[in-house]
């Protein structure tokens, strides 16, 4: 057994479970954002939180999507979504930064 399964192991025992910072930001198979529209698909977690908030620090709201949970490490499939409407200047926002 390596150290990462032995990590793991004690993380079962105490009630946790190995997930990656910031996945409570994530909203994970919610029907709710489903007519938002995808600006960007991102592969791991820490890139999309990032441009989430830049979006965020300049008034477009946002949310992070994905159909399934990511890995212990935050990787998957997620999507940076925005209400109806906002798509060209969320757009516009992430191509002049």
């Amino acid at each position: 057994m390596d150290l990462r399964s032995r990590l793991a192991g004690i993380g079962r025992l105490l009630g946790g479970h190995p997930h990656a910072d910031g996945e409570a930001e994530l909203r994970v198979g919610d029907p709710r954002f489903d007519d938002w529209e995808v600006v960007r698909d991102f592969g791991e977690l820490e890139a999309a939180r990032a441009w989430r908030q830049y979006l965020d620090e300049r008034g477009v709201e946002s949310v992070l999507t994905t159909d399934h949970p990511l890995d212990e490490f935050g990787r998957g499939d997620i999507a940076l979504r925005v209400p109806p409407g906002r798509w060209s200047e969320a757009e516009d926002l992430l191509d002049d930064s």
